[in-house]
C-alpha cells in the first residue's frame, strides 16, 4: 500500500529521454462516485508527476475541509464547481511522462448529462480506462462508457474494478465483474480489453503492486500504460493530405513557384509519385516535397509540408491530395453516427455547415434514422431530432462533394463536424460510416434534397 507522503519534487526528462520514448493518448470514464479522479491523482503522485506546489495547494484545500490526507481527486479536478460538488464536469488534461513513455492524459466525466465531453476527451485517444466501483459492479453508465469507447474505435480498453479495499479485496467480485464486462465490450468490437483490480485511494496496484491482492499476477495501472503496443505509425496507411493553403510567393527568387501546404493526415508521399486531387479528380506527379524549407524525397504523417506537382492544377483550400488509385469515396450524401454537443437541437431539415478536415461546405441533415440508448444499445428509429448528449445516426447532404474515408479507416479523414451556419456554434461531431464494428450498418442510397435561399443541392 503505497502512502500519500509528499513526493519528490517532479523531475522533468531530458530532451534526449523525451526523443526517445513514445506517446499514448489515453482517456479515464466512470460513473459517479466510482474514483475516477482519485485513480488519476494517485497516478500523478506515485509517479512522482507532481510538482511539490500542486500537492501544497491540494493539501491546502484537503485541510480547509477537515481531511487529514491530502484528497489527491483535487490534482484533476480544477473547477471551482468541480471541487464543491465532488464530481468531474470538463475534460481536464494533463501531462507527464516517465523513462518509458510520454503521456496525455484526459479526465472525462461521469455524468450522464456530460457525455458529449467524455466523446471530446476519447476521440484522440489510444486508450481508454473505464472504471467500475467494486460493490456496484458493471452499471448502467458502465455500458455506456464502453459503448462510446466502442464507437470511438479506442483500440485498448482498461477495466479499473476501484474500491477493492471496501470488498476485502476479493477475487471472486473482480473475477465477475471482469466477465461481465469484457463479454459486453467484445460484443461491441473492442478489440483489446485487461482487467485490473486496483484501490484508488489506497494505492493498490495503481503504481506499485499490491500485497492486498497477491492473487492477481497482471500488471499495475501505470505498468500496462507503459507498455501497451500502440502503433503510431500511419505511414501504411491510406496517404491523405488535406490542403490548408496554397503558396505562390511571386517573388523574384521564386517567380513561378506554387506549393500545397498542410499537415499528412495519414500514409506517405513521395517525389515522382502520382497522386489525384479530390474532388475535382486531377491527377498529376509529386515534383517536389518542401520540408521546413528544405527539399525532401520522402515525407510522412504528420509532418507539415508543402507539395509541388508537375502539372498546373486549379488547387484550393480544402482539397484532399491522394495517390492516384488510393482514393476514398466522393459523395454529397453522408451517412454517420454523431453525437450532439449543443444545447439546441440538431433537427430533420436543419441547415448546417459540415467541416471536413480544412474544408467547410454547407449541408443539410435530410434524415436522422436513429438514437442509440447506449444502455441496451437499441435503436430508437425516427426521432425527429437530436438534443445534448445524444447519440444518433444522421445522412446529411452537402452543397459540394466531399472526399471522406470511413471513420474505421481513418479517425483524422472519417471525422466532421456539424457547425451552426448562424453564430459558428458547434453542433454535432460525426464519424461517416458503420458505427460499432460488431454491427456494421449498410446505409440506404440517399435522395437529393432540393431547397431555396442558396440552399438548393
Amino acid at each position: 500500500m503505497t502512502s500519500t507522503t509528499e513526493p519528490d519534487k517532479a523531475q522533468p526528462l531530458s530532451t534526449e529521454q523525451l526523443s526517445a520514448t513514445t506517446l499514448l493518448r489515453f482517456a479515464t470514464a466512470g460513473s459517479v462516485d466510482d474514483g475516477k479522479s482519485t485513480l488519476v491523482g494517485r497516478l500523478l503522485h506515485d509517479s512522482k508527476s507532481v510538482l511539490t506546489d500542486q500537492l501544497e495547494a491540494v493539501e491546502r484545500v484537503s485541510l480547509g475541509r477537515g481531511q487529514e490526507a491530502p484528497d489527491l481527486a483535487l490534482l484533476t479536478d480544477g473547477l471551482r464547481a468541480e471541487r464543491e460538488q465532488g464530481i468531474t464536469i470538463d475534460v481536464a488534461y494533463r501531462y507527464f511522462a516517465t523513462p518509458q513513455r510520454r503521456f496525455i492524459l484526459a479526465d472525462t466525466p461521469g455524468h450522464v448529462q456530460y457525455t458529449r465531453n467524455m466523446v471530446t476527451g476519447a476521440s484522440t485517444a489510444d486508450l481508454a480506462v473505464v472504471l467500475v466501483d467494486a460493490r456496484n459492479g458493471v452499471i448502467e453508465q458502465t455500458r455506456r462508457h464502453a459503448a462510446v469507447a466502442a464507437l470511438l474505435r479506442v483500440p485498448h480498453v482498461v477495466l479499473a474494478v476501484n474500491k477493492m479495499d471496501l470488498v476485502a479485496y476479493e477475487e471472486t467480485v473482480f473475477a465477475k465483474i471482469a466477465e461481465e464486462f469484457t463479454a459486453y465490450a467484445s460484443e461491441l468490437g473492442v478489440p483489446e480489453i485487461t482487467a485490473i483490480p486496483i484501490s484508488a485511494l489506497a494505492g493498490d496496484n495503481v503504481v506499485e503492486p499490491s500485497s492486498n491482492m497477491d492473487w492477481y499476477g497482471g500488471p499495475t495501472v501505470l505498468e500496462h500504460l507503459e507498455t501497451v503496443p500502440v502503433s503510431h505509425d500511419l505511414t501504411s496507411c491510406h496517404a491523405r493530405l488535406p490542403v490548408q493553403y496554397v503558396i505562390r510567393p511571386q517573388t523574384a527568387e521564386h517567380p513561378d513557384y506554387r506549393g500545397y501546404a498542410g499537415q499528412i493526415a495519414a500514409g506517405t508521399f513521395r517525389v515522382g509519385e502520382s497522386v489525384t486531387v479530390l474532388p475535382s479528380g486531377k491527377t498529376s506527379k509529386i515534383a517536389g516535397i518542401d520540408l521546413l524549407g528544405e527539399p525532401v524525397d520522402v515525407a510522412w504523417t504528420p509532418q507539415s509540408v508543402t507539395l509541388l506537382l508537375e502539372s498546373d492544377i486549379d488547387i484550393a483550400r480544402g482539397d484532399l491530395i491522394v495517390p492516384s488509385g488510393d482514393q476514398p469515396p466522393t459523395t454529397q450524401d453522408i451517412t454517420a453516427t454523431v453525437c450532439h454537443v449543443a444545447d439546441t437541437a440538431l433537427a430533420v431539415g436543419q441547415r448546417v455547415l459540415l467541416k471536413h478536415t480544412t474544408r467547410t461546405v454547407k449541408a443539410i441533415v435530410k434524415e436522422i434514422p436513429s438514437r442509440l440508448t447506449l444502455d441496451d444499445l437499441s435503436q430508437h428509429p425516427d426521432p425527429g431530432q437530436l438534443v445534448a448528449n445524444d447519440i444518433g445516426r444522421v445522412v446529411v447532404r452537402t452543397a459540394e462533394p466531399i472526399a471522406v474515408d470511413s471513420y474505421a479507416a481513418s479517425r483524422r479523414t472519417g471525422s466532421f463536424l456539424l457547425i451552426d451556419p448562424a453564430d459558428g456554434t458547434t453542433l454535432a461531431a460525426g464519424m461517416a460510416g458503420d458505427a460499432f464494428a460488431a454491427h456494421a450498418e449498410t446505409a440506404e442510397e440517399a435522395e437529393p434534397v432540393a431547397d431555396d435561399d442558396g440552399w438548393d443541392f
